[in-house]
């Protein structure tokens, strides 16, 4: 079993930068691939990044390309997201979730563990 944790959500000015943390815990070689996934209130959770073991893989949805890096120092066993130029869209809940295998994928289905969010709320 995985536990994560994320940490460094809060308020924030369009424009501002803010940087999401994702601790893992307990067997962390099963967090092969991790990644951001966020929910909007009133909508469904949709991918934002994710990165391999290694972190010389990463993807990005379209939304955020540009805007948010996605790294990891497995040292720490602990993943971030940095994001920068914010925007009123970006309000959201932001999960951090981890899959055993070892190949990124956007698919939530495909990750075997959740977080329990951090709220990022972008004021305009």
């Amino acid at each position: 079993q995985v536990q994560l944790v994320e940490s460094g959500g809060g308020l924030v000015q369009a424009g501002g930068s803010l940087r999401l943390s994702c601790a893992a815990s307990g067997r962390t070689s099963s967090s092969s691939v991790m990644a951001w996934f966020r929910q909007a209130p009133g909508k469904e959770r949709k991918f934002v990044a994710t990165i391999n073991w290694s972190g010389d893989s990463t993807l990005y949805a379209d939304s955020v390309k540009g805007r948010f890096r996605i790294s990891r120092d497995n040292t720490k066993n602990t993943m971030y997201l940095q994001m920068a130029n914010l925007k009123s869209e970006d309000t959201a809940v932001y999960y951090c979730a981890a899959r055993r295998r070892r190949f990124i994928t956007i698919f939530q289905s495909d990750y075997d563990y959740w977080g329990q969010g951090t709220q990022v709320t972008v004021s305009s």
